[in-house]
């Protein structure tokens, strides 16, 4: 299978890779992770817009929610989050997305890595 094609898949579907490659367990974990802790991010009011100029360290922080691929770009078609709360509770949704593009890119890279193992 193409690498390419996997990381795309990937990228979109949570551990979509591991569907492709037929190792249905990881994808089924892989899911779960990213989804739920995506899910808790919204719930939260994790912050899906841009960030502002003057937030020059926020840039890596968004590019990594966009990391998250699937669940991202759902949010952003019905709007899932909009607004920030004034407290704090937004940092740790905006965390959890975080953590979500970055669970889903270690999906990606583990399946490319097990594939390259296989051709072997």
């Amino acid at each position: 299978m193409k690498a390419l094609l996997l990381a795309a898949f990937g990228w979109l579907v949570p551990g979509g890779a591991y569907l492709l490659m037929r190792r249905y367990l990881q994808f089924a974990g892989f899911a779960l992770v990213v989804s739920a802790a995506f899910a808790a991010g919204l719930a939260l009011q994790g912050g899906c817009r841009w960030p502002e100029h003057a937030e020059l360290a926020g840039l890596a922080g968004a590019f990594v929610k966009l990391l998250a691929g699937g669940p991202y770009l759902a949010a952003q078609l019905f709007g899932g989050s909009s607004g920030f709360l004034d407290g704090r509770l937004h940092e740790y949704g905006s965390t959890l997305m975080l953590m979500a593009g970055l669970f889903n890119m270690l999906g990606v890279s583990s399946a490319l890595d097990l594939r390259k193992e296989r051709g072997r």
